[in-house]
């Protein structure tokens, strides 16, 4: 897991200034950590609130989504040629914004990236509860949408089989292992952390219920070997579904003739654009959480401003990949990507990219400067824009390649009616109410991988021959052989 930090002499409260030896040094001890972040799972008033609203939304949605069974998909705005509308934009969005947890806890990990300790459980979460939003979305793009399980490759008496040539199908594979993976490295980083919930619990049939969940976890050292191994595994797992499953997702448009989606370049572009659009969710998040929850100790400032680096890094990414489109598009010589082109940037769709634009590449260019990666306030304020530019970025790649296709007279327009905003404000619904109840009921902040950057509290020392004995009012760690505290992680067998 992370790496440990050498005991500091300084164990008491001191100002929220990271150094090399001391990553939180406003937590003194493991008890702090237990009290700080399991003490976030009492409800309040605001979260009744805030779950409520998201209730409402999801209400709205569902009660769009069945009129629109009950009238027909013509309801949705759907112009021919224009057959994929909102839904599918959004069902990118949502798969889009899935891929950071993955990169935080995964990728960062390997890497060792020590910033990525207090904020990816946020970010893990993030990631089952968006992609269980996206599966949705295939699904509302039915026009029968109880006849979905023919798209799952099933044995039936039928002897039917899907479509193995319909991009449905494949986005059917592509969120079901992604689904199953993220939730089981979701779940086992969590057996730690429900083992600590199990101690502290005093309701029985509470405490009964976090013991099975735990797996009956002791805290031993051979328990901690196997969990960093099987954590490592996962991790290395997980890894290539990052790049395979929005790769996928990108070739439902790149294997057509379409003007504007028959590239190579789109494999690449909507993995990157999904990892800055998923780090600009998870500053959405966790800066109102850190506020809320009074965890500013915990997801300090530094860590904000090496994922703010991150998020720059990738919008650069993003940038050069809009400005390849555009070079392609001109390079290739075809009247009709010109024209399509045009159409985009300066004509009738010229709204809708100078949005994306201005969201994904020029906003993100103030992170250069460091007093503004480091406030707290801009970044949540950037991050709303980098949301809503990256779901504008789907709609300009769909919408005007299916209304500028090849013929004129195939050239329409498209307007969004009040199910499709309905079903949208849905989306979010559905979403949000899944994480208000995980953050109340589980723990949004890894408590083991935290206190693994927490020194340990010391026993006894016993000094070297030679060495005086250290002043009772003070731990002298140099020189000396600490004993841990049996609560130190892979301590007690």
């Amino acid at each position: 897991m992370a790496t440990v930090a050498e005991p500091s002499a300084d164990l008491g409260l001191g100002p929220n200034i990271a150094s090399a030896n001391r990553q939180l040094p406003a937590v003194a001890s493991y008890e702090q950590v237990n009290d700080d972040i399991i003490g976030t799972l009492r409800p309040t008033k605001a979260w009744f609130a805030g779950l409520s609203v998201a209730i409402l939304c999801l209400l709205i949605g569902a009660a769009a989504w069945m009129w629109q069974i009950y009238m027909g998909l013509g309801v949705a705005g759907y112009t021919p040629p224009v057959m994929w509308g909102v839904y599918i934009v959004t069902f990118v969005f949502w798969v889009g914004i899935g891929h950071a947890g993955t990169l935080i806890s995964a990728i960062l990990y390997l890497f060792r990236a020590g910033f990525r300790t207090t904020i990816y459980r946020c970010a893990e979460a993030m990631t089952v509860f968006a992609v269980m939003t996206a599966g949705l979305f295939p699904i509302l793009h039915l026009g029968r949408p109880w006849k979905f399980f023919y798209l799952i490759p099933y044995p039936n008496w039928r002897l039917i089989w899907p479509q193995f040539k319909s991009p449905l199908v494949w986005d059917v594979f592509a969120i079901l292992t992604y689904l199953t993976v993220s939730t089981t490295f979701l779940y086992i980083g969590l057996i730690p952390d429900l083992a600590a919930m199990r101690d502290r619990e005093t309701h029985p049939v509470r405490k009964r219920l976090y013991s099975v969940l735990s797996l009956g976890w002791r805290n031993s050292d051979r328990e901690w070997r196997h969990f960093a191994r099987a954590y490592l595994f996962l991790a290395a797992f997980s890894t290539p579904l990052v790049l395979s499953v929005h790769s996928v997702v990108s070739f439902d448009f790149a294997m057509s003739l379409v003007p504007g989606w028959h590239a190579t370049l789109f494999a690449p572009y909507f993995v990157a654009g999904a990892i800055f659009s998923g780090i600009g969710m998870v500053f959405t998040i966790i800066i109102p959480l850190r506020r809320w929850f009074g965890l500013k100790h915990y997801v300090t400032i530094n860590h904000l401003d090496a994922a703010a680096k991150l998020c720059l890094f990738t919008s650069l990414v993003v940038g050069t990949a809009y400005l390849t489109e555009f070079f392609i598009g001109w390079y290739g010589g075809s009247e009709v990507e010109h024209s399509f082109w045009y159409t985009r940037v300066f004509g009738q769709w010229w709204w809708a990219a100078w949005i994306m634009l201005i969201c994904n590449c020029v906003l993100p260019l103030t992170l250069f400067s460091q007093k503004l990666r480091r406030h707290t306030t801009w970044l949540f304020i950037l991050s709303i824009f980098i949301n809503l530019g990256m779901w504008f970025e789907r709609f300009v790649i769909f919408e005007p390649s299916l209304s500028h296709e090849f013929e004129p007279w195939q050239w329409t327009a498209y307007a969004p009616t009040y199910i499709d905003w309905a079903i949208l404000l849905g989306s979010f619904g559905w979403f949000s109410m899944w994480f208000l109840l995980f953050i109340k009921n589980l723990p949004v902040v890894a408590i083991a991988e935290v206190k693994e950057i927490v020194p340990p509290r010391l026993t006894t020392t016993h000094p070297p021959f030679g060495v005086p004995e250290p002043s009772p009012d003070r731990v002298d760690v140099e020189g000396m052989h600490p004993e841990y505290l049996p609560e130190t992680p892979g301590e007690r067998d």
